[in-house]
């Protein structure tokens, strides 16, 4: 017992006789990325002149609902060790971290001392800008196979004019310029360019549909991820980028423009767009694009559409605006009914789901077909390959000239 109670007063002494054994220091990004893994680094310094042990105890956002964080960790005397570990948010807002706990034990490790750092940081999550920086380079890339972009092969050239010039072997003999070929006894084509400064819009229904999650992200966190990445690569391609919401009325309009601010337009009005559950009300959306873009121009619609009766109800107010615009709509294959169809299925319930998974998914290639007799263009995807396919078609749209 007088063993035990010395080895405690030596331990009390040694830890506490220090006022400040240890220091902290938590490093968190000015932003979170939303969907994806952010990292966070503690570093901490040991004062002490013996090795430590520590127990970090991190009070990271209520929104991870983590309630078991807790590292462990040895330091060596009058050194500093960092250690990192990464958060994925899935909603967008504030995120608010507490203290940084840390449990500071000698090597008898019969008492521990707490030291409290870091108190109430608040940090705001956007749109997965992460992403962004990933597609940065895509609009200028040669090889783009690599971020799972595909080539379009140019099928006819736009209409403006950029310079006469020689002929080589590849140019296009259908642009031969026969006057300026009988001036300089050579053969002359003409060259085009692409055309420049086209208003694209992105369209992202805000309504109860988008509310459904895959991976821990709604849809629309993955519509607004993917705005995001193709309004950098619209404004790389020179053309103007905009974009809106809506539900049952429009929201967060930032007009097509191409500035150097536009990015962070647009990146301000996505950081904090909810959905607000109604059903979607497209006669509204149909008057005001009506009404508000007078030029014609590439409108990408992100929304979804479970059945065919759904597609129905809204298509006369969708080949409406195909009438003045060139209109993509995006919307989403349902992930967990492909997994029950490519499930073999062995009870009577089993074969039943994946009847009625068949039908659905079946429902889905019958609204792109629907869409496509009006002249809609559409693309039908998965929540996680949203952005590549969105820019593919983009690119598609971009090299066919057909805007």
């Amino acid at each position: 017992m007088y063993l035990l109670l010395g080895f405690l007063a030596l331990d009390f002494i040694i830890l506490f006789v220090t006022k400040n054994g240890i220091e902290a220091q938590r490093t968190i990004p000015e932003k979170l990325s939303n969907g994806d893994e952010n990292q966070i680094i503690v570093s901490i310094k040991n004062f002490y002149t013996f090795p430590i042990y520590t127990k970090i105890i991190d009070e990271i956002p209520y929104q991870f609902q983590i309630r078991n964080f807790e590292i462990k960790r040895k330091i060596k005397n009058a050194s500093t060790d960092d250690f990192q570990y990464f958060l994925r948010p899935t909603e967008r807002g504030e995120y608010h971290f507490g203290n940084l706990n840390i449990y500071a034990s000698s090597p008898l490790r019969l008492l521990s001392k707490r030291y409290t750092f870091n108190k109430d940081v608040m940090v705001p999550t956007y749109p997965s800008y992460i992403q962004l920086r990933k597609y940065d380079l895509i609009a200028f890339s040669n090889n783009l196979f690599q971020y799972g972009v595909k080539k379009i092969r140019r099928i006819g050239h736009t209409m403006e004019f950029e310079q006469i010039k020689e002929y080589v072997s590849g140019d296009d003999i259908r642009t031969l310029n026969w006057k300026a070929t009988a001036k300089k006894n050579s053969l002359m084509v003409n060259q085009f360019q692409d055309e420049k400064s086209q208003n694209i819009y992105m369209l992202i229904d805000k309504g109860r549909t988008m509310k459904m999650p895959f991976n821990g992200l709604s849809l629309l966190d993955y519509a607004i991820n993917a705005t995001l990445v193709l309004s950098n690569v619209i404004l790389k391609k020179q053309d103007k980028a905009g974009m809106f919401t809506f539900s049952k009325k429009i929201d967060n309009r930032v007009v097509a423009e191409r500035r150097t601010s536009q990015m962070q337009k647009i990146l301000e009005s996505l950081y904090n767009v909810k959905t607000d559950y109604f059903e979607s009300d497209y006669s509204r959306l149909y008057a005001d694009v009506k009404k508000n873009i007078t030029q014609r121009s590439l409108l990408i619609l992100y929304t979804n559409f479970e059945t065919l009766d759904g597609l129905d109800r809204q298509l006369p107010y969708l080949k409406g605006i195909a009438k003045n615009h060139l209109l993509v709509v995006v919307f989403f294959q349902n992930t967990e009914l492909n997994q029950i169809t490519n499930k073999k299925a062995e009870t009577i319930q089993e074969i039943y789901d994946k009847v009625i998974a068949e039908k659905f998914l079946f429902e889905k290639k019958l609204i792109v077909n629907e869409l496509k007799k009006y002249g809609i263009h559409s693309v039908l995807t998965q929540p996680e390959n949203l952005t590549l396919d969105t820019i593919n078609k983009y690119l598609e749209i971009k090299a066919r000239g057909i805007l």
